[in-house]
């Protein structure tokens, strides 16, 4: 079954902007093992292909692959712990222009392993660009949501203000989602007896989804185009 709706198809293909040449990393923080199906992964398929469709360079991570340590230091071995896979995925989510961090929901909030991402994000809240702004001024975040109980506005909210509270700029609409009837119960992109996926059909995701994704690749290629946000009045060694 296509990824895209009819509307989202004709929306990319008769997009005129040019977006070759940045960059979108996806995270997706699923308590799933690796080797599980991820309904968040398929819900954030969506936006890699809206992504790929412009000529965006997309990379994925999938943070249950990593043995990633708490805290909120960019390497944890140096602070006890004896293992961190922090600082071998760090550049991916460092360098690229856009960031999707792709939840499920759980008792109303994020996941326990986003919770860990941000932090992990907060641990180079020290750290600064070639100009003196903090690390991810000039990149762009935004996120996806997936869940059986309500509560997608509440953690985009979360997440959104901690992205822009580490320096990511946010545009407007960037959150999406889907969550089905309260409690068990099919989740998203889950194939039903006649064929057809779960969510799959709902217009209101759909729209949102490509809102976002579009969102954040004309965003970035603002700031990119612009050489990020002009270094006045935001430059930390200016208050040492």
């Amino acid at each position: 079954m296509a990824l895209l709706s009819e509307t989202q198809e004709k929306i990319t293909s008769n997009a005129k902007s040019d977006f070759a040449g940045l960059k979108a990393v996806i995270v997706n923080a699923t308590l799933k093992h690796p080797s599980q199906e991820s309904h968040t992964d398929t819900l954030l398929d969506v936006v890699a292909e809206i992504f790929e469709r412009n000529k965006v360079a997309v990379d994925r991570i999938r943070l249950t692959e990593h043995a990633i340590a708490p805290g909120v230091y960019p390497d944890m071995t140096e602070h006890g712990w004896e293992r961190d896979d922090w600082p071998k995925i760090r550049d991916r989510v460092i360098d690229p222009d856009i960031l999707v961090l792709g939840t499920p929901i759980w008792l109303g909030e994020k996941s326990s392993i986003a919770t860990q991402f941000i932090e992990k994000l907060y641990a180079h809240s020290s750290q600064t660009n070639e100009k003196g702004q903090y690390l991810f001024y000039g990149k762009v975040g935004g996120c996806i949501v997936t869940g059986n109980e309500d509560g997608i506005k509440h953690v985009s909210r979360n997440v959104l203000y901690s992205m822009s509270h580490v320096g990511y700029t946010i545009p407007p609409q960037a959150d999406a989602g889907w969550v089905g009837e309260a409690g068990p119960g099919p989740s998203f992109g889950d194939e039903q007896d006649d064929g057809s996926r779960v969510g799959f059909d709902n217009t209101f995701t759909q729209q949102n989804t490509t809102f976002m994704a579009f969102n954040l690749m004309h965003m970035a290629k603002m700031l990119k185009d612009a050489g990020g946000l002009p270094a006045e009045g935001n430059v930390q060694s200016e208050w040492e």
